[in-house]
């Protein structure tokens, strides 16, 4: 017969709460829970669970087994019991019940009575006047703090997160060194956390930076109509739905308070009403955050000479040479991919055409200040960033890294500025027009050329060297010394953008698997685009490239273009500077619109250069895959010099697309890269010094993405956009040989390179 436990303040011993305890003459006993069934045999242990009914004290129950049990005997099982987690133990004023039964189940708690006399703070931001939040709190159970007074954790019910109040909300609580958890119950997607603490994970404005990608539409209509911050949608969600939200919050805010920590509390979780899925978003702390990091880190970075390390070259496997494989790169950021959270949506195949084309899309968004307009709708970049490679896992991290680039090159206001003009500072200055390369005469006919074609062709204004402007420093690799370049040629949508002198673009940009592999790939895409232009303006005829047939993945490009209706050959389009670059060429057999589609590609390896180019082509394909409709083209994009270019170029009237009649197709011309990246940057940095070029580096690499970006400048190297200023392009060719006077400008390619 059990007695009462005494009133000595020991804690009473039991079978764990959420365990049903069972026995029967000549059976073990057996420990019961939903998911699993324990057995415990042996005499002795059935003589003691009938005393583990959780009203006896250690004493008690020692005392109340004797004589059948020795002392030491039971102090030992109950020791065992413990131990194996299928015995609580309870201080005498806790009463049992379904909450203790839950927390032993869970395991989550450090104690039964872990979070008694924590106090929460209720704070609904919604417009329900009523007390649902503050009814849902005292139905589950927890201690409402007093209004205005200290509390443990702070709950705010909210229609949006990006609601300025929780910017307010955030800092007091910073300040006081409070933590708080967000949670909305509108809509169709329930959302819960992360909890904000002090000195823990990131904050608020970490999230909200993240948030803002995904609603630039929005914020640009708010900024047309006047207004600030986000729009006030209407509130959409059943009672139910409500309900399930504020419940399943306080569910983690009673974990949370009763001393639990996960690393799952610091992302933000979302419940579909419509299906009854959850997601987990991860939440991370900026570094450079005004609020909770360093805010001069880009500062720092920026303003600091660019040092090359050693980095030996680990991947020659796709399109270059590596000092990281592609897999190490998702690994090492896929976690910047998310659809709510992420730096990038998703990756995703581009569905049209066959797959071997690997052409992937990874969509990102230009950060924006809220307090400043939103970034233009239109920018002279191709959107969504594309990735291009041999194989899958190539082109994804292509295109991951193409998203990062240019979410990399977007001004944030962190960066380093000097105010002056470039007469005051020319002395450290880099004149726009170097890099820009525009031809006066297209500054004297830029409105009629500007109303005609595309943002990728746009004529910036004469460049006023009196006016003032941000300057940033960019590192001379060639020099080694800081010199100046105006903001808006470096970053997309800069405060001068306005003023439309400069024009910054993705050329010269370049993401790498480290620092020395984004400055070396940087240089040859501004090699490649330089060679291209002298090539494509001038309308030379080069000498063809074999596509050799023994390469496995070459052949099955041939023959995958083929089975569309396609021919393929390529171009050797290398320059005085002997860096070998290659152009593909693919047109369609037997139609009328030839639809020509072009890929590029420069490096020191020339069997990469021609790769890097027949990828490339491939990724130019998808808008192309559809047969055309009665003789026509088949383009499904709105780019008009693309448009005009599909609608009427022919390798008839466009002959310098084909290989030079007289000379006959040879395999491109092969250098020795180091093997070592920091070392081909110095191989590069040499080569252009020779022929009189200036390699001006700026790091563009973001605290909070970790991804290395380089922005390289080379005055003089021309883009391949319609720049027809003095200089390389009408000097190189005939200096090669491939002209016997420099092209007149009016007889520069009416077509401006498209791609």
């Amino acid at each position: 017969m059990n007695r009462p436990a005494p009133d000595d303040g020991l804690p009473r011993l039991g079978f764990a709460p959420h365990l049903r305890v069972e026995s029967a003459p000549g059976e073990p006993v057996f420990l019961m829970t939903e998911e699993r069934v324990t057995t415990l045999g042996g005499e002795q242990v059935a003589l003691l669970a009938p005393l583990l009914d959780g009203s006896r004290d250690l004493p008690r129950i020692v005392a109340d087994a004797a004589p059948a049990l020795s002392p030491e005997r039971t102090e030992r099982l109950v020791a065992r019991l413990l131990d194996a987690g299928l015995l609580s133990a309870c201080p005498p004023d806790v009463p049992a019940g379904p909450e203790r039964a839950y927390w032993a189940l869970t395991g989550l708690a450090a104690g039964p009575d872990a979070g008694r006399g924590a106090l929460l703070a209720p704070v609904d931001l919604t417009e329900d006047s009523g007390g649902t939040l503050c009814e849902a709190v005292t139905a589950a159970g927890l201690r409402t703090a007093a209004a205005g007074g200290p509390a443990d954790l702070t709950l705010a019910l909210c229609h949006d997160y990006l609601d300025p109040r929780l910017s307010a909300l955030d800092a007091e609580h910073r300040a006081a060194g409070r933590s708080w958890l967000p949670v909305r119950a509108s809509g169709t997607h329930l959302w819960v956390g992360p909890f904000f603490s002090p000195g823990e994970g990131p904050c608020w404005s970490c999230l909200a930076d993240r948030l803002r990608l995904r609603r630039r539409g929005e914020a640009y209509v708010q900024h047309r109509l006047g207004r600030g911050g986000p729009a006030g949608h209407r509130p959409s969600y059943l009672p139910t739905g409500r309900a399930a939200a504020l419940h399943l919050a306080l569910l983690e805010a009673a974990k949370w308070l009763a001393g639990h920590r996960d690393p799952q509390q610091g992302t933000l979780w979302r419940l579909d009403t419509r299906t009854l899925e959850s997601s987990r978003h991860p939440v991370r702390r900026r570094p450079q955050c005004a609020r909770c990091g360093d805010p001069l880190l880009v500062r720092d970075r920026v303003s600091a000479p660019v040092v090359l390390s050693p980095r030996p070259v680990r991947d020659t496997s796709g399109g270059g040479h590596r000092t990281a494989g592609p897999q190490e790169v998702l690994d090492r950021y896929g976690h910047l991919v998310d659809p709510v959270t992420g730096l990038v949506g998703e990756i995703r195949r581009d569905p049209r055409g066959p797959e071997f084309l690997n052409c992937f899309h990874a969509g990102a968004q230009p950060p924006w200040d809220p307090a400043e307009p939103p970034p233009a709708l239109h920018t002279p970049l191709r959107s969504p960033g594309s990735g291009k490679g041999v194989t899958e896992t190539h082109a994804k991290v292509s295109a991951l890294a193409e998203a990062l680039e240019r979410y990399s090159g977007y001004f944030q206001g962190d960066e380093p500025r000097l105010r002056g003009s470039y007469r005051e500072l020319a002395d450290r200055a880099v004149h726009p027009d170097t890099v820009q390369l525009f031809d006066r005469r297209q500054f004297a006919d830029r409105a009629a050329w500007n109303r005609a074609h595309g943002p990728f062709q746009q004529v910036t204004e004469p460049f006023d060297e009196d006016a003032p402007l941000d300057w940033t420093p960019v590192w001379s690799l060639t020099e080694e010394r800081q010199r100046l370049a105006p903001t808006s040629l470096l970053y997309y949508n800069a405060p001068d953008a306005e003023t439309r002198y400069c024009r910054a673009t993705s050329n010269g940009a370049a993401a790498g698997t480290s620092l020395e592999d984004a400055v070396v790939h940087g240089c040859l895409e501004l090699v490649e685009r330089d060679a291209v232009a002298l090539w494509w303006y001038n309308r030379t005829r080069q000498p063809g490239v074999v596509l050799d047939r023994r390469d496995e993945w070459t052949a099955g490009t041939r023959a995958s273009l083929r089975d569309m209706g396609r021919s393929v050959w390529a171009l050797d389009l290398t320059s005085d500077l002997g860096i070998p670059v290659v152009a593909a060429v693919s047109a369609r057999i037997g139609e009328p619109a030839e639809d020509v589609v072009l890929g590029f590609g420069a490096h020191f390896d020339a069997r990469i250069a021609l790769r890097r180019a027949l990828t490339e082509l491939n990724q130019m394909l998808p808008p192309l895959t559809g047969g055309p409709a009665g003789g026509g083209t088949a383009y499904t994009g709105d780019d008009p010099e693309a448009l005009a270019w599909f609608r009427h170029a022919t390798t008839a009237n466009q002959p310098y697309l084909l290989p030079a009649a007289r000379r006959s197709a040879r395999p491109p011309a092969a250098l020795r890269p180091p093997a070592d990246a920091a070392a081909q940057a110095g191989a590069l940095v040499e080569l252009l010094r020779r022929h009189g070029l200036d390699v001006l580096v700026l790091d563009q690499t973001r605290p909070d993405v970790e991804l290395p970006v380089a922005k390289v400048l080379i005055p003089g190297l021309r883009p391949h956009w319609a720049g027809f200023g003095p200089g390389r392009l009408f000097d190189v060719p005939v200096a090669l040989g491939r002209l016997t006077r420099p092209t007149d400008f009016t007889e520069l390619n009416p077509f401006p390179l498209h791609l």
